[in-house]
């Protein structure tokens, strides 16, 4: 089945840019995958090359034809420092009962490392370096080493059943279980595995545990905690988390320029955060003057002085940073306790759930799952308000 018209024209100016910066590698859509076609190391020679066809497991289809010409670029830099392997880039073969424990384990770890590979050749990752590093760190490769570990050292190639024990490994409804499943679930797409039937169900979770559900603070709560706060600049910090709902490190990547007098006191959220640009308002909006908030407009070296220069740390490292301090001050509470009570305080004030989990930087599936119980709370109340005021008018 030939290529429609725009995926056609894509492959070719993909192909045209490899071509123009003298990369030799050209990409090639045979039915529905895209290959790499080009001088590659002989597999029995590695000493001598001869033109190969390198299949990448990609749909054919734009994002499949983007993410060609980004590894592209990563093979040749490989070929050039002499560092390409095959073994990274083929899927491995099926184990055969003659393999050694050692031969069985390599399959395994070259499959995650291929996969981690393919991860940061992603395009729309490479946009964001920093981000996609605190990704990976953070929301992939603690469940791939416990997959790592679960295995054992005498395990095949990856398969349904190991991905699910990973998956069980983690308490029933927690967030940890969530997470693990999405990495595992993308795992699963890049080795063409099909998950279990049952995984969304399995997976099932993400949201508050029951156990914080309950501790919540409240507004007053979150206003008697800060006098615990020594340190003038940890205090604006707190307050930053308090008003609008930041993620940790996203308290040093933002715009504040607009907390002053004469600005609309809407701050935003750099592109080189975790999920990219975004624009917060303040809840409670009192309290920017209640935190002295406005200094950080006027000043905006007020706040805690750490590094911040990507190239030296992650944002995983930052938000640990502000995590600690929160700790070394034996606060009653988290920086996630914050966040989750300004989401709770956009709910009772009937904010649209699309507008705050625009705000708070993530999906809305997200938003309703992890607020679920507070969202179902407001609209059983609104239907019930509504009830009465109409009966109330007949």
């Amino acid at each position: 089945m030939s290529l429609s018209e725009p995926l056609e024209e894509i492959r070719r100016n993909s192909n045209a840019a490899l071509a123009s910066i003298g990369i030799g590698l050209r990409i090639e859509c045979r039915g529905r995958r895209v290959n790499l076609r080009g001088l590659l190391p002989m597999r029995q020679q590695p000493g001598q090359r001869s033109v190969q066809r390198l299949s990448l497991g990609l749909e054919n289809n734009r994002d499949g034809l983007l993410e060609a010409e980004q590894i592209a670029r990563v093979i040749d830099a490989q070929l050039k420092r002499d560092q390409f392997r095959w073994e990274h880039w083929i899927k491995a073969p099926e184990q055969t009962t003659s393999g050694s424990a050692g031969q069985t384990r390599a399959l395994l770890d070259q499959q995650l490392q291929t996969f981690e590979r393919v991860f940061f050749a992603d395009p729309r990752r490479r946009r964001s370096p920093s981000g996609s590093r605190t990704t990976w760190t953070g929301a992939y490769n603690p469940y791939l080493r416990r997959l790592r570990s679960l295995a054992g050292k005498e395990t095949g190639p990856i398969g349904a059943d190991l991905l699910l024990q990973t998956l069980h490994s983690y308490p029933d409804g927690s967030r940890s279980r969530q997470q693990c499943s999405t990495a595992l679930a993308s795992l699963a797409r890049h080795l063409e595995l099909e998950l279990p039937e049952n995984w969304r169900a399995e997976a099932a979770g993400y949201g508050l545990h029951r156990a914080r559900f309950r501790q919540l603070p409240s507004d007053q709560r979150i206003l008697e905690s800060i006098l615990q706060i020594p340190n003038p600049r940890w205090r604006l910090a707190y307050g930053l988390m308090a008003t609008y709902g930041l993620r940790n490190h996203e308290v040093f990547f933002s715009d504040l320029s607009a907390l002053s007098d004469e600005g609309d006191r809407v701050i935003r959220v750099l592109p080189t955060t975790k999920t990219g640009e975004h624009q917060v308002w303040p809840f409670n909006p009192e309290w920017v003057e209640r935190f002295d908030l406005l200094k950080l407009g006027r000043d905006p070296q007020a706040l805690p002085v750490i590094t911040t220069d990507l190239r030296a740390t992650t944002l995983q490292q930052v938000g640990r940073r502000v995590t600690e301090q929160f700790r070394r001050y034996d606060l009653p509470l988290t920086p996630y306790d914050l966040r989750h009570a300004w989401a709770v305080r956009t709910i009772h004030i009937g904010l649209p759930d699309t507008v705050s989990a625009r705000m708070m930087g993530h999906s809305v599936a997200i938003h309703t799952r992890t607020y679920h119980h507070w969202i179902t709370r407001r609209d059983q109340q609104q239907a019930v308000d509504a009830a009465l005021a109409r009966q109330h008018a007949s």
